[in-house]
C-alpha cells in the first residue's frame, strides 16, 4: 500500500486502466447512446490509454526512475495524442489537468479536483449525466478523504453512485435504460487507480442498468435535444498545432458548425473533436488557426451501413495472421501457411501494430490467431478499426501457439470464410496446452505455495505441479496430459530447454502410449522452456 504517489505508480495505474478497459470495452460500447449511438466509446477510451501506456513505457526506457511529474505529464501528452472519440478527448484533457495539479505539488484528491476542472473547459457546452459529471463526483468525494488510499477509494466509491444516477439527468440514458458509456470507462480507471495504490482490485460489478422513468430526473439537471433536430453528418477529429490565442476564435466558428465539440490539450498541442454537416469547413477552421494533422473523418450514417454490411463483405483473397514470440515458432507458422507478426516477449504488440500488420497481409479477410489471452484486447479494438476499413476478419482466441499450430493445420482458403473459421476454431479448441515456467518468488497456486526458482507445470493456465528439476517436471506434465487421451502431443522447445529434453519426453511417450504420435519443434521462445500440445 502506497503512503504517496509515485512514477512506478502511475505505469501500473495505467497498464492497470488499459486491462480494465480493454476487459470493459465491449460492455461500454453496447453503452454507447449519447451523444451519438455509433457503439465506440469503450474502443476509443481504450484506444486513448493504449496511447498514454505507450508514452509511458518509452519514458521509463529512457530513464529507469523518472520524476512523478515528468511520469503524469508522459501519460497526458500520449493520451492526448492518441485520443479518439468525445470521451476520449475528455478523458485526456482530464489526465492533463491530473497532471499539472501533480506538477505542482499537489495530492490526489487536488489532482483528481483539478483533472475534473479541465475537463469540464475543454468541452463547449457541458452536459451533466456523463464522463464530467462522474468526474466531479470523484473528486468532490475524495476531497473529503484522508491518505491516498482512502482518497482513491471514496473516488472511486462516489464514481460508481454517480454513474448509477447518470439517467436521472440525461433523457438519452433514460429512454434507453443505460448509465453513460464514458462514465462507465471513467469508473473502470479510477477502480485501476485503487489497485494501483493499494493493491487491491475493487470487487463486484458496475450497475450498467437503472429502470427509471425519463420524466422524472429528482431535480437534476437534464439535456433535452430540440425537438425535431437531428444527429449531424460527420465525426471531425484532429491533432492542431496553434497557439493560445487562436482557441477562442476557434471555438466560435466550430461551435456554429456543429456540437459535440470537445479541444483539449495545451502548450501549442490540441486534440479537437466535433460533429458537424460540413466537414470540410471543420477542417478549414483548423487550418485558420494553425497546422492540422491526423485528421479522421467519419460519416455517421456510412458508418452504420458498413457494420450492417460486415457479413456481407466480398473476399479478395484470405489470409491467417499469427503473432507468436521466437523465431522458430515464427518459422513454423510460415511454414504451415500464416503471416507472422514476431512480438517483442517483453512488450505485446499494442492495437496499432495489430492493424499495420493485418494491412501488411494485404487480404480482405483475414484469421487472427493470438497465441496468448493477454492480447484479446488489443485485438478487439483493431479488429473494431478493421472492420470499419471494410476488412473481414476472425479472431480466435488461441491461448497458446500450439493451438494456433493446431488451427493452422486445418486451415483451408478454399472454403467458405465462415466455415474455414469454424475448423479453425474447433481444430484450437480440441487442443489442451500446458507450459513450463520458472517460479518468479513466492506464491500460492492451485498446486500449493512455490518458491523463486521452481519449475511450474501450467495445464490450460492453471498450475498443475511444482518441481524442482525441468526435465521431471516436465516429465510429469505430459503424463497428466496424455493420460487423458489424445492422438497427437506436439513439443515445442523454448530457447533455455536442456538439448535432451525433447528425446526423453518422446522416448517417454512412446513408453507408456504408443498409440500416440510426437512430434517436436525448437521453438526458441524466452518465457517457457516448454509448451506441450495434445490433439
Amino acid at each position: 500500500m502506497l503512503d504517496t504517489l509515485d512514477a512506478p505508480a502511475v505505469r501500473t495505474w495505467c497498464r492497470l486502466a488499459l486491462a480494465a478497459l480493454g476487459q470493459a470495452r465491449e460492455e461500454i460500447d453496447a453503452l454507447n447512446v449519447y451523444p451519438v449511438p455509433d457503439g465506440d466509446t469503450g474502443t476509443n477510451l481504450y484506444l486513448t490509454v493504449e496511447s498514454a501506456a505507450e508514452a509511458l513505457d518509452a519514458v521509463f526506457a529512457a530513464a529507469e526512475e523518472p520524476e512523478l511529474s515528468v511520469a503524469a505529464a508522459a501519460a497526458a501528452r500520449g493520451a492526448l495524442i492518441g485520443a479518439r472519440g468525445n470521451s476520449g478527448v475528455i478523458l485526456a484533457q482530464w489526465l492533463r489537468g491530473f497532471a499539472e495539479e501533480l506538477a505542482g505539488g499537489g495530492e490526489l484528491a487536488g489532482a483528481l479536483d483539478h483533472g475534473a476542472r479541465s475537463a469540464y473547459r475543454a468541452v463547449a457546452e457541458p452536459v451533466e449525466g456523463t464522463l464530467l459529471t462522474v468526474a466531479a463526483a470523484a473528486a468532490k468525494a475524495a476531497g473529503g478523504a484522508d491518505g491516498l488510499t482512502g482518497q482513491a477509494q471514496e473516488a472511486y466509491r462516489a464514481a460508481r453512485q454517480a454513474l448509477l444516477l447518470t439517467p436521472d439527468q440525461l433523457s438519452a440514458l433514460a429512454e434507453a435504460g443505460v448509465v453513460d458509456a464514458g462514465g462507465r470507462g471513467l469508473v473502470a480507471v479510477l477502480g485501476a487507480l485503487v489497485d494501483a495504490v493499494s493493491g487491491q482490485q475493487p470487487m463486484g460489478p458496475v450497475a450498467l442498468r437503472r429502470e427509471v422513468d425519463p420524466l422524472v430526473v429528482d431535480g437534476c439537471e437534464s439535456y433535452e435535444r430540440p425537438p425535431g433536430s437531428g444527429h449531424p453528418a460527420f465525426e471531425v477529429i484532429y491533432l492542431l498545432e496553434a497557439e493560445d490565442e487562436q482557441l477562442p476564435l476557434l471555438r466560435e466558428r466550430l461551435g456554429r458548425l456543429g456540437d459535440s465539440l470537445v479541444i483539449g490539450g495545451g502548450d501549442g498541442l490540441w486534440n479537437v473533436h466535433v460533429h458537424v454537416d460540413d466537414a470540410g469547413a471543420a477542417v478549414e477552421a483548423g487550418v485558420e488557426a494553425g497546422r492540422p494533422y491526423r485528421i479522421r473523418i467519419t460519416h455517421f450514417a456510412e458508418a452504420a451501413a458498413r457494420a450492417g454490411e460486415r457479413e456481407e463483405t466480398v473476399s479478395h483473397g484470405r489470409a491467417v495472421l499469427s503473432v507468436v514470440t521466437g523465431s522458430g515458432l515464427a518459422q513454423l507458422c510460415g511454414q504451415a501457411g500464416s503471416v507472422v507478426l514476431e512480438a517483442d516477449p517483453d512488450r505485446p504488440p499494442v492495437s496499432a501494430e495489430l492493424v499495420a500488420a493485418v494491412h501488411r497481409c494485404g487480404a480482405r479477410e483475414v484469421v487472427l490467431l493470438l497465441n496468448d489471452p493477454e492480447l484479446r484486447p488489443a485485438a478487439g479494438a483493431a479488429a473494431d478499426q478493421l472492420r470499419e476499413e471494410g476488412v473481414r476478419i476472425a479472431v480466435l482466441p488461441t491461448r497458446s501457439p500450439v493451438q494456433g499450430l493446431a488451427a493452422l493445420a486445418v486451415h483451408d482458403a478454399g472454403r467458405r470464410f465462415d466455415e474455414d473459421v469454424v475448423a479453425m476454431t474447433s481444430a484450437a479448441g480440441a487442443t489442451r496446452y500446458a507450459e513450463l515456467a520458472v517460479a518468479e518468488g513466492e506464491s500460492w497456486t492451485m498446486a500449493g505455495v512455490c518458491q523463486a526458482g521452481d519449475v511450474l507445470g501450467l495445464i490450460d493456465g492453471d498450475v498443475a505441479v511444482i518441481g524442482a528439476d525441468l526435465t521431471e517436471t516436465a516429465l510429469t506434465v505430459l503424463e497428466r496430459m496424455i493420460a487423458a487421451g489424445g492422438e497427437l502431443v506436439t513439443l515445442v522447445l523454448g530457447e533455455e530447454a536442456p538439448e535432451d529434453l525433447a528425446d526423453r519426453l518422446i522416448a517417454h511417450a512412446r513408453r507408456t502410449r504408443p498409440e500416440v504420435d510426437t512430434v517436436a519443434y525448437r521453438g526458441g521462445q524466452e518465457a517457457a522452456p516448454l509448451l506441450i500440445g495434445v490433439e
